[in-house]
């Protein structure tokens, strides 16, 4: 039996849910909010939309957000999934460790890439516009074993 996943990713929200990035994450079967929070009612918002699993960034070290953890390792679609906030802190070697994603956020930059069969995503910044990035999400769709990165720009 397949099985088919749409995954929502958010990072940098830093204390803002756009209302476009919350109805772009309708539909979500699970979102995971790869860190700089900045307000737990985001996580809580989220929530309505499908259980949330979220990880600290580096504006979470203090404050409502402190208590998440710094990294989590998720099963979806049956698949693992790493989130970390700053791709440059990975502590292990995702395609020895059997992840096949490795989500990112804080450098509001959204980016896909594959390396050594390891998909590495960063939805880019959700919250406050930063210089003349976009403001973005991503989704993550699983099926069959296979996971493919879509990246939607809200403005």
């Amino acid at each position: 039996m397949s099985q088919k996943m749409s995954i929502g990713v958010i990072s940098d929200t830093h204390g803002l849910l756009r209302p476009e990035a919350f109805s772009a994450l309708q539909g979500s079967d699970h979102i995971l909010h790869a860190g700089d929070v900045g307000d737990p009612q985001i996580l809580e918002d989220l929530r309505q939309i499908a259980s949330v699993t979220a990880i600290r960034g580096n504006i979470d070290r203090s404050g409502p957000c402190a208590q998440l953890p710094a990294i989590e390792i998720v099963e979806l679609g049956g698949l693992s999934i790493y989130m970390l906030h700053d791709r440059n802190d990975i502590d292990l070697d995702p395609a020895s460790a059997g992840i096949a994603a490795v989500i990112s956020g804080h450098s509001h930059q959204p980016a896909i890439n594959r390396h050594k069969g390891v998909l590495y995503f960063n939805p880019g910044s959700a919250g406050p516009r930063r210089f003349s990035l976009p403001v973005s999400v991503g989704f993550l769709d699983i099926e069959d074993g296979k996971i493919e990165p879509r990246l939607i720009t809200l403005g």
